[in-house]
């Protein structure tokens, strides 16, 4: 049974100008993008800025986001961390909390071998009860999950997924023909949330969608209807923005556009910083030309 099909918000952290977290403004945010066709909700990411919550911070998010959600949607939670006993102590936390899965990232900095990612990802999954979403981002971590140590982590029962944002087509190609339907595939790069969706994928965890939640939703409900030329129109259209939005490093354009469309979002935290004007003026040209109101 699969965590979630759609698109899956990998929602961001709204701060207030004092940098404290603006919970109440993540309740917004959650009601916003529930009311408007988001699938899942991704809390506690890379774009909500993870690795700058302390503990505290960090479940007191999740809570929230569980909380709010209410179960009208999954609640997903990022746990992950390159120290796997504390990835375990966040993991068992997150779901006592109520947690519906969580999500696990390739431990960076320290890294690890492909050895080392089997008992990592295995040791926090065999430590809850709840379903596991392994998540793929060389680019960030340095560190790529192959293709076998795929296959071998699909074999642990609460392992169930991938978000897959190395971008190699090749790579993703082959690793749901090995891995046998035993690990849902979900896009972790909005550009090519219909390339995935054709190799068998179940939606993406998405970074437009805290500004365009219908719209990601829909690209991928259309695919799986069988329209794929209208989910094809409506992933090339959001393309130029999309591509706005990573034009500095994520969340900074995701949360210059939130500020820009009035959604709460507020500054990001050191080291990330505010976002370059021309930058600025690209993203928000890009809102302009859609026509995206809030």
């Amino acid at each position: 049974m699969s965590i979630f099909t759609g698109s899956g918000v990998a929602i961001v952290t709204p701060f207030n100008d004092d940098m404290s977290v603006n919970f109440e403004g993540l309740e917004k945010l959650i009601d916003f993008q529930i009311e408007n066709k988001t699938d899942c909700i991704v809390i506690c990411g890379t774009t909500g800025e993870s690795s700058t919550l302390n503990d505290e911070e960090h479940l007191e998010c999740i809570k929230v986001a569980i909380d709010r959600t209410n179960k009208r949607v999954p609640v997903i939670a990022g746990t992950g961390s390159n120290d796997t006993k504390h990835g375990i102590e966040l993991s068992k936390r997150a779901e006592k909390l109520g947690a519906d899965g969580l999500l696990q990232v390739t431990p960076y900095y320290n890294k690890t071998t492909q050895k080392g990612l089997i008992r990592h990802f295995s040791s926090i999954a065999n430590s809850v009860d709840i379903p596991v979403v392994l998540y793929n981002v060389p680019s960030r971590t340095g560190l790529n999950i192959d293709v076998d140590t795929a296959v071998e982590l699909s074999k642990v029962d609460n392992i169930v997924a991938i978000k897959e944002a190395s971008g190699n087509i090749g790579h993703i190609t082959e690793l749901v023909a090995r891995c046998e339907g035993n690990l849902d595939l979900y896009s972790g790069n909005d550009d090519q949330i219909v390339p995935l969706l054709s190799l068998g994928g179940k939606g993406v965890i998405s970074v437009v969608a805290n500004i365009l939640p219908k719209e990601t939703h829909d690209i991928v409900a259309k695919f799986l209807a069988g329209d794929v030329k209208g989910s094809l129109d409506l992933q090339l259209k959001l393309h130029e923005l999309i591509k706005s939005l990573f034009c500095e490093v994520n969340p900074i354009p995701v949360k210059a556009a939130m500020n820009y469309l009035g959604l709460p979002s507020g500054p990001c935290r050191l080291p990330l910083t505010d976002m370059e004007p021309a930058n600025r003026l690209r993203v928000e040209n890009a809102i302009k030309k859609l026509g995206i109101t809030i």
